[in-house]
């Protein structure tokens, strides 16, 4: 099998991003495109409260491949992503209704990897646990 630079790399992006426990996306859906440029904060829930674990800014696919530190293991807790969608609407001279969207959700460890997608539009939003 012969493999091209491009190819090679490709195949390393993968891997990364299936090593890292969590990753999200974000399509408009009244455009039907990825939202690139949405910022993502995620956060764990501490006994002092939320702890800020990672920020990242979504790619030109909408996707953060890898949100959750790199090396480190998810472990078991509860955790929210912040989606910071009145900056991008804002950034698109778009109305929205919705600042931010923050979706909590549990890791019980039972499964490697986590993924959160987000579909979006100004005054309406849907998540699901991905694959």
């Amino acid at each position: 099998m012969k493999f091209t630079l491009p190819g090679l790399l490709m195949l390393a992006l993968s891997a990364g991003a299936l090593a890292n426990p969590l990753s999200v996306h974000v399509l408009n859906t009244q455009t039907g495109l990825p939202s690139a440029g949405v910022n993502i904060v995620l956060e764990k829930q501490t006994d002092q409260g939320w702890q800020v674990l990672s920020r990242a800014t979504t790619n030109q696919q909408g996707r953060v491949p890898a949100l959750y530190p790199k090396g480190q293991t998810m472990a078991p807790g509860t955790y929210k992503v912040i989606f910071e969608t009145g900056d991008w609407f804002k950034a698109h001279h778009q109305p929205s209704f919705f600042p931010q969207i923050p979706v909590i959700f549990a890791v019980d460890g039972s499964l490697e990897h986590y993924h959160i997608p987000l579909l979006l539009s100004a005054y309406g939003y849907s998540t699901y646990r991905g694959n």
